[in-house]
């Protein structure tokens, strides 16, 4: 009787063990079953230097390869508003909330951002010199935590001159700029050796702060034959002070991203912004993803280079449009 006991105690064991280990077998995820790492929320945090087109637009772009990746995105948007202590100190709250990775649209952004994490992978875009600005080792082995897409294209500088030039009759060349900005003085510095190869001169301002702008512009409007705006955050974001300026003084504005056209600029040799954002958005995606880590994604310039000139503004300053410019019209 004990026996019989014993066995049956046994056997109930046995059987127990075994639907355990059936349960355990089909809780276990096949291949088929795991979870998609698409289900996963991941959190980004958007640092932005100030409010402006051009990055607004980059911004879009971003998004909007997120979007069509599928991937479960929270983001966490802040804009420094051109304060470069809000600008250190949203960085330092993303390192501190741990996000799952960094878009820095500006150079500003992405130089914070790096100063307080070598972990966070960051992707940056609306950045003129990767290298220069000492985000990235080089454009194509980026090293690091750090990748992402530059709007300066390499030939825009060059077309600009050349048609200011040659079209425009110009020898004498204002711009205003924030000295202050590194995204900035790495444009002026391409711009004067090429001036000095075409025999140009230029006339510089500094502005370091938008309400300073206008008052720039006017302090160099009668010495010179056009204005060149670059990619500058300070004066974009304050461009129609310089559209004022210039059209009062019948002065052609040639701007350096094609978003000014719409604010009043005559024309502009230019990239798309949300086409670099989309771009960054692409390279975010293979990071989440798991595909490739910052330091395997080489850094990239843009691909296509527009030429866009403002045909109402060539009307007020009395600017013929010539065919042979083979230029888009913005009407």
């Amino acid at each position: 009787m004990r026996y019989i006991m014993k066995k049956s105690v046994l056997s109930i064991v046995s059987a127990a063990f075994i639907l355990a280990a059936c349960g355990s077998n089909s809780a276990s995820p096949s291949p088929e079953s795991k979870p998609n790492q698409k289900d996963e929320q991941y959190t980004i945090g958007v640092t932005q230097i100030m409010e402006h087109p051009a990055l607004n637009l980059a911004h879009e772009g971003f998004q909007k390869a997120l979007e069509e990746s599928g991937l479960n995105v929270k983001y966490d948007v802040q804009n420094a508003q051109g304060d470069n202590s809000a600008n250190d100190t949203i960085a330092t709250n993303f390192v501190g909330a741990n996000v799952d990775l960094i878009f820095a649209n500006s150079t500003p952004s992405a130089q914070a951002a790096l100063s307080k994490t070598t972990e966070i992978p960051i992707v940056f875009t609306s950045v003129v010199d990767p290298v220069g600005a000492e985000l990235v080792a080089s454009m194509e082995e980026p090293g690091g935590n750090v990748t992402g897409t530059s709007h300066h294209h390499p030939d825009s500088i060059a077309r600009t001159l050349k048609f200011m030039k040659e079209e425009l009759g110009a020898k004498t060349i204002g711009t205003v700029y924030n000295a202050g900005e590194q995204n900035s003085r790495a444009q002026i510095d391409k711009i004067k050796v090429q001036m000095d190869e075409l025999g140009l001169v230029l006339k510089e301002a500094s502005a370091s702060t938008t309400a300073e702008v206008k008052q720039a512009t006017e302090s160099i409007v009668d010495k010179v034959d056009v204005l060149y705006i670059v990619t500058d955050n300070t004066v974009v974001t304050a461009f129609e002070s310089v559209v004022s300026v210039a059209n009062d003084n019948k002065i052609p504005l040639i701007a350096a991203d094609i978003d000014s056209l719409d604010r009043g600029a005559l024309a502009a040799f230019g990239v798309d912004f949300f086409e670099v954002g989309h771009e960054a958005g692409e390279m975010a995606v293979k990071i989440l993803n798991g595909e490739s880590k910052p330091s395997e994604i080489a850094a990239q310039p843009p691909k296509n280079l527009k030429f866009v000139i403002n045909k109402k503004t060539a009307d007020t300053i009395g600017v013929e449009i010539k065919p042979e410019w083979n230029a888009e019209i913005l009407n």
